[in-house]
């Protein structure tokens, strides 16, 4: 399995396709700013962390090619939050006595490694599904 860039998928996406992420994003952004006008910029931080159109995102994924790969897009979803969660931890944690470009790019760093870390820990151990092939990230279409 390979990482692919496909450019020329993004002509394939309709109008109301775009409508939907945009929806999705707007309403996940417009409770994010709710919650920290009632709670606080804390309470707000951590929605405005979520992925605003990855429900949209997985919904279209799954309409249109299969529940399968809506699953593999979710699971890449959750390496790239474990990379952002190591890169605010780095990032909070140099801040203060670091330069904040040195802390930016150590940041980056730890984001790097936990995100292409974890996904190639992932498709190491995903289990194997009924049919004896290994289900998941990377695996082949029949």
């Amino acid at each position: 399995m390979g990482i692919r860039l496909r450019p020329g998928e993004l002509t394939r996406t309709r109008p109301r396709d775009w409508l939907i992420r945009f929806v999705f994003g707007a309403g996940v952004s417009a409770f994010a700013g709710t919650v920290t006008a009632i709670a606080g910029p804390r309470a707000g931080g951590v929605f405005l962390a979520f992925p605003a159109i990855l429900l949209a995102s997985l919904t279209l994924v799954a309409r249109e090619e299969g529940l399968r790969q809506a699953s593999d897009e979710a699971r890449g979803a959750t390496f790239g939050t474990i990379g952002l969660a190591g890169f605010a931890v780095t990032a909070a944690a140099l801040a203060g006595p670091w330069a904040p470009a040195a802390a930016l790019c150590a940041a980056a760093v730890a984001w790097a490694v936990l995100a292409f870390g974890s996904f190639l820990l992932g498709t190491r151990t995903r289990p194997h599904g009924a049919d004896g092939h290994k289900t998941g990230v990377g695996t082949c279409e029949r």
